[in-house]
């Protein structure tokens, strides 16, 4: 199904996620249980990802979902800001400039990173 979910805002994201847990979901889980499925998502990108780009390969019928699973680990991580009430727009803001005044020069002086 297309969607505008191309050029949505974070907030925009927040929001249908609320709209589509209240009314096809019925409510939201509980904190505890979307942080056992947020961990699970988790699982199922690294998973993806070993297959990937590790040394593991897909079994016979598994497909690389990748992009599925990201989009559920985006999905869980919207439902528990909206239950603890937290704007992910506000928060990035903020997580972007603290990570930009504490290493703003770390990863330029890191002799691992150095071609």
């Amino acid at each position: 199904m297309k969607t505008q979910a191309q050029d949505i805002s974070i907030r925009q994201a927040q929001a249908l996620v609320d709209h589509w847990i209240t009314t096809v979901g019925v409510r939201y889980f509980s904190p505890l249980t979307n942080m056992a499925i947020l961990a699970e998502e988790t699982g199922e990108v690294a998973r993806v990802m070993a297959r990937r780009f590790g040394d593991q390969s897909f079994k016979e019928g598994e497909a690389d979902t990748l992009a599925d699973e990201l989009a559920d680990v985006m999905w869980v991580v919207m439902a528990i800001a909206n239950q603890s009430g937290i704007d992910l727009a506000d928060a990035f803001e903020h997580n972007l400039a603290k990570k930009s005044a504490r290493d703003n020069m770390r990863h330029r002086n890191n002799p691992k990173l150095t071609n």
